[in-house]
């Protein structure tokens, strides 16, 4: 079965009242966690960049504020999210696109940097992910991955897992207005690999010189990974991504 579709439709429910829910969710500290996501591109002004999974737009427009002589290219396979995030306007040097993230429209080594924001953990295929993420990147340049954590203290992992997988659907369905896209959205963590792992999946797969930055004792990670100079393994055939909108 194709998961692509009732994740796309799902996402498409709660597009117009997202960004609302996610900053009660958070306290605002999402946009914060975006902020330095973006700085930790040390992208040049001129820069072209690549915003994956861009949902309604808060990252990209984060980026495009950074490189205010380049582009950023948001990238979801949502429609319903693109729609609100051109309704948000934002600067002038963004452009949308409707696409796969396995399987992007666009030429090799084509990006000075990439960034994705709460989504990696709703992708099929995270390994064909990475090197389809290298392959439009140049050589050198970063891949930020900003994710939903698993705190490495017992403690505050009891508290966040208590927050996350039992006050989250319930807030996030008043808000959002969707309960039951607020419980998968927890749920998606689940089988998500923790921090060093997911900085494996980096290293094999297209990046180097990868390291991670918890947030906030790691209820949040901010993995940074630099293009290898030689380029990722081909990768095998592409399968749809569960979700091209951020979570």
């Amino acid at each position: 079965m194709n998961k692509g579709s009732p994740v796309r439709d799902m996402f498409s429910r709660i597009a117009r009242r997202y960004d609302a829910a996610n900053t009660v969710m958070t306290g605002g500290l999402d946009e914060r966690w975006r902020r330095l996501a973006v700085r930790m591109l040390s992208a040049p002004r001129d820069a072209r960049l690549l915003d994956l999974c861009c949902g309604t737009g808060s990252l990209t427009r984060n980026a495009a504020r950074a490189t205010p002589g380049g582009q950023v290219v948001g990238v979801d396979f949502c429609a319903a999210m693109l729609e609100v995030a051109r309704a948000r306007r934002g600067p002038a040097n963004i452009a949308y696109v409707e696409a796969d993230v396995l399987a992007l429209p666009f030429d090799d080594a084509e990006f000075d940097g990439a960034t994705m924001g709460f989504s990696m953990r709703n992708v099929v295929d995270i390994a064909a992910c990475f090197r389809e993420i290298a392959r439009v990147l140049k050589p050198g340049a970063r891949f930020i991955n900003l994710e939903v954590g698993k705190p490495p203290n017992a403690l505050w992992r009891r508290m966040f897992e208590f927050y996350f997988y039992g006050l989250v659907p319930i807030v996030g369905g008043i808000v959002g207005g969707d309960r039951a896209a607020y419980r998968y959205l927890p749920q998606s963590l689940v089988n998500f690999p923790d921090a060093q792992a997911l900085a494996g999946l980096f290293s094999a797969n297209g990046f180097d010189r990868v390291r991670c930055v918890r947030l906030a004792g790691g209820i949040a990670t901010l993995h940074v990974g630099e293009r290898c100079a030689e380029p990722a393994a081909a990768a095998p055939a592409r399968t749809p991504a569960r979700l091209g909108a951020s979570a």
